[in-house]
C-alpha cells in the first residue's frame, strides 16, 4: 500500500460520517439562520487549532468571499490574546470563553464551540454559559465527541469520528464551510425562518 493510499484511507470513514451527518448539519444551519434573522450574532471559540478555526469561521460570516452574499455578525472569542490571558490570569483558563459570553452575548445569539476531541473544558463551559443565557449552541468535535457529546448544553453537535487531529481539522473546515453556505441559503428564503416553521 502506497503512502498516498494510506493517507486517503484515513479520511474515508470520517468523510462518510460527515455525509451521514447531513441532517444534523442542515438542522443546525436552519436554527442558526433563524437566530441571525432575529438579529442575533455568532460567537465562536476554541483552543489551539480550534482557535484558528474560530477566527476563520468569524471572518467567513463577517466578510463573505462570495460576491452577493450578505455579511452576518460574528466574533471569535479566541482572537484577542490580551482578553484571553487577562481573563485566564484572574479567573482561570477554564473561564476564558464563558466570561466573554456573559459580557457579550444576547439571548438571540449563537455560540459555536470547536474542539478536536470534544474534551476542551473551557469550550464546554462557554457552551454551558451560552445555553444558560438562552443562546443557540452548536459544537464541532472529533473522536467520540468527549464530554461535548453527552452535554445537555449542546443543541447541535457534529462529530468527526477520528483521533487524528489533522483529519478532524480537515473535516471541520468542510463542515463550517457547509454551515456558512446553508445558513445563507436559509437566510435568502426568510419565509422558512418564521417562528411557525422554525424548530
Amino acid at each position: 500500500m502506497t503512502a498516498a493510499v494510506r493517507e486517503f484511507d484515513r479520511r474515508v470513514e470520517p468523510g462518510l460520517a460527515l455525509v451521514e451527518s447531513a441532517d444534523v448539519i442542515a438542522r443546525a444551519c436552519h436554527a442558526m439562520a433563524a437566530r441571525f434573522h432575529r438579529g442575533g450574532k455568532l460567537l465562536v471559540f476554541g483552543n489551539g487549532g480550534g482557535a484558528t478555526d474560530a477566527e476563520h469561521i468569524a471572518v467567513e460570516f463577517v466578510h463573505p468571499v462570495v460576491v452577493g452574499k450578505i455579511a452576518l455578525p460574528a466574533l471569535s472569542l479566541a482572537a484577542d490574546p490580551t482578553v484571553v490571558t487577562g481573563i485566564a490570569a484572574r479567573e482561570g483558563f477554564g473561564e476564558v470563553f464563558a466570561h466573554q459570553v456573559r459580557q457579550l452575548a444576547d439571548p438571540d445569539d449563537i455560540a459555536l464551540g470547536v474542539s478536536s476531541d470534544g474534551r476542551c473544558a473551557n469550550v464546554l463551559r462557554g457552551l454551558e454559559q451560552a445555553q444558560a443565557l438562552g443562546l443557540l449552541t452548536v459544537a464541532l468535535a472529533g473522536g467520540d465527541g468527549g464530554p461535548l457529546a453527552t452535554s445537555p448544553a449542546v443543541d447541535h453537535l457534529v462529530v468527526v469520528p477520528s483521533d487524528d487531529p489533522e483529519v478532524v481539522k480537515e473535516m471541520h473546515v468542510t463542515t463550517y464551510h457547509v454551515l456558512w453556505e446553508l445558513v445563507h441559503v436559509f437566510f435568502e428564503h426568510p419565509g422558512v425562518l418564521e417562528p411557525a416553521v422554525t424548530p
